[in-house]
C-alpha cells in the first residue's frame, strides 16, 4: 500500500500493558468510527506494513487501546512506539455538501463569484493558524483563506469549488 493511497489516522503513543498492548492516539474528531478496525498500516522505515488487530477499544477520548496479532511483549511493542498509523483512503467517511477532505479538492478549478475561474487548487497549506487554498493561475500563486463562509458550492462531479471572496482579495494577486 502506498502512502499516497492512505490517510493519516494517528500514531502509536504508549504501551498499555506488559502483554504488548498499545495506546494509539487518533487524530480525528470522530474516534468512535475507528474502534472496530480489522487492521491498520504502521509506518516502519518509510514503508507501510499491515498490522492485524486482535482486539481494540476506545480509551479516554482520543486513544484506541490496541492488541495487535503479532505483538505479544513489551519489547515487541517498543519497536513500533511512535510510529504513524494509516488507513486506505477508501475508509474515509463520505462527506456531503460543501464539506471536503483537503486531499480530495487538489486539482479542482476555483470559481470566484466576482472573477470567474481563478485557477486550480494545487495544495492546502494547513501549517499556520488558518488553512489556505493554494491556487495556481498560469504560474501565479493565489492564497485564499479556507473559511466556511467563503465556500458557496462544491461540485465533485465537475471538480469545481465556488468561492465568494472578499472584494479585492483576488485582485491582490491578479491585478
Amino acid at each position: 500500500m502506498r502512502k499516497e493511497d492512505c490517510f493519516y489516522l494517528g500514531k502509536i503513543a504508549k504501551k498499555f500493558s506488559f502483554k504488548g498492548e498499545v495506546l494509539a492516539y487518533l487524530d480525528t474528531d470522530e474516534p468512535e468510527l475507528y474502534q472496530n478496525l480489522e487492521s491498520v498500516f504502521v509506518e516502519i522505515n518509510k514503508s507501510l506494513v499491515p498490522f492485524f488487530i486482535e482486539s481494540s477499544s476506545l480509551h479516554k477520548e482520543k486513544f484506541l487501546r490496541v492488541r495487535f496479532e503479532d505483538i505479544q511483549t513489551e519489547e515487541e511493542a517498543d519497536e513500533i512506539m511512535g510510529s504513524e498509523i494509516y488507513l486506505p483512503l477508501s475508509m474515509l467517511p463520505k462527506l456531503e455538501g460543501t464539506q471536503f477532505y483537503y486531499h480530495e479538492v487538489i486539482g479542482f478549478d476555483v470559481i470566484d463569484l466576482m472573477r470567474g475561474n481563478i485557477g486550480k487548487i494545487v495544495a492546502i497549506n494547513d501549517s499556520g493558524a488558518q488553512p489556505l487554498f493554494e491556487i495556481d493561475k498560469n504560474g501565479t500563486e493565489i492564497l485564499i483563506p479556507l473559511i466556511d463562509d467563503f465556500i458557496i458550492a462544491l461540485d465533485r462531479a465537475n471538480k469545481t469549488i465556488t468561492l465568494e471572496t472578499p472584494e479585492g482579495l483576488v485582485d491582490l494577486y491578479l491585478g
